[in-house]
């Protein structure tokens, strides 16, 4: 038997509910189906920084994204927080960058998006531990906690009747007339409006299995992080810690994340001896007073890597009805929402704030 659906999401991460929450808001029906449960893989696994790493190093396409995000988040957590009483936890406690080599190409991104930005003053600096290099202060950067975020944003898109198929797989998809007309599991068979993966960093395996006779080669490949998570007390750490390539992130409730590695190890998410041994010497020099906390968590994630970190957002190159969200690489969270309103305009052919040929799947890097 064969159920229609309007707007059929396949991945349940933070990009696919986000993009659910604007189908949804502009009155379309939306279902998220995901092969495990939603919101398991690197949207539940990262650190939950709402600023790229040294954005100012990065491609333009992805602060186009972040800020517009940055602008966002405040009413999303307050909407999500009103209306389901969990609490994504942003906050916005501000990021201290300890080694800034290129000071000045910062203080230019700083003026061009409109950061506060700040020389970083004696009272935070004091408590850390390490050679600082022209170190900057961000006031206005906020984090969030992501298994809260995704959490919350669940229980939301379930009051606005969006259905959630779990621990489901595609098996096959069918095209005709270079549409997407249906798709098949095991539980059954559903005919689609449209189609949009987000799949994260199985996305070009998905693609390439499932659509052999429709090359699109989409370039995204697995990067596994490993963090730690201390078990520290309220008022350890008041702001985020930018050193060098990792971080600490202290949570409200007095825990504080470390992060983190990034390694080339396939599909493999096992944590690792030697990434703990890093993370956990990283941290406690940084800030000796861990030494006295346990690390009470050491988890890894698979990071859907892309060229340069720029997601794929846009229609499939050869299929009308085939949308791709995906390739965030680790600023899934930092973008999501801005990324999640472009590819809603580009599927309901709305005009878009944010040029989208960057994010184009027929874009140079694509191949």
């Amino acid at each position: 038997m064969s159920h229609h659906l309007d707007i059929l999401i396949i991945g349940a991460g933070i990009s696919g509910q986000l993009a659910a929450r604007e189908f949804r808001n502009a009155g379309r029906e939306v279902t998220l189906l995901d092969k495990s449960r939603p919101g398991l893989e690197s949207s539940w696994a990262g650190g939950g920084i709402l600023l790229p790493i040294y954005p100012w190093r990065q491609a333009t396409a992805i602060s186009e994204l972040a800020i517009q995000s940055l602008k966002l988040y405040p009413q999303l957590s307050a909407e999500l927080l009103a209306k389901t009483g969990i609490d994504p936890e942003w906050r916005e406690c501000g990021m201290l960058i300890c080694k800034n080599p290129d000071f000045e190409a910062a203080e230019r991104w700083c003026r061009r998006y409109d950061v506060v930005f700040q020389t970083a003053f004696a009272e935070q600096t004091s408590t850390l531990t390490t050679q600082f290099e022209q170190p900057i202060w961000l006031p206005g950067i906020a984090q969030a906690r992501n298994p809260r975020l995704l959490k919350s944003l669940s229980a939301y898109l379930s009051q606005l009747d969006t259905e959630f198929i779990s621990d489901t797989e595609i098996e096959e998809i069918d095209i005709v007339d270079r549409r997407v007309t249906g798709v098949k599991t095991k539980h059954g068979q559903y005919s689609v409006n449209e189609l949009v993966v987000s799949t994260g960093a199985w996305t070009r395996e998905f693609l390439n299995n499932l659509l052999p006779d429709w090359p699109a080669d989409i370039d995204i490949q697995p990067v596994r992080g490993q963090m730690l998570l201390f078990d520290a007390k309220p008022e350890t750490l008041h702001y985020m810690v930018l050193d060098g390539d990792q971080y600490l992130i202290p949570r409200r409730d007095g825990k504080i994340l470390v992060g983190s590695t990034v390694e080339q190890a396939g599909f493999d998410k096992t944590t690792t001896e030697q990434a703990r041994e890093q993370l956990y010497r990283f941290a406690t020099q940084l800030l000796p007073i861990l030494k006295n906390f346990p690390v009470s968590h050491h988890w890894a994630g698979l990071r859907p890597g892309s060229p340069q970190g720029i997601p794929f957002i846009g229609q499939h190159p050869d299929i009308e009805n085939l949308y791709i969200n995906a390739g965030h690489f680790r600023n899934g969270l930092v973008m999501g929402p801005a990324a999640a309103q472009l590819l809603a305009d580009l599927v309901l052919q709305r005009p878009t704030s944010i040029d989208p040929t960057p994010y184009s799947l027929n874009r140079p890097t694509a191949s």
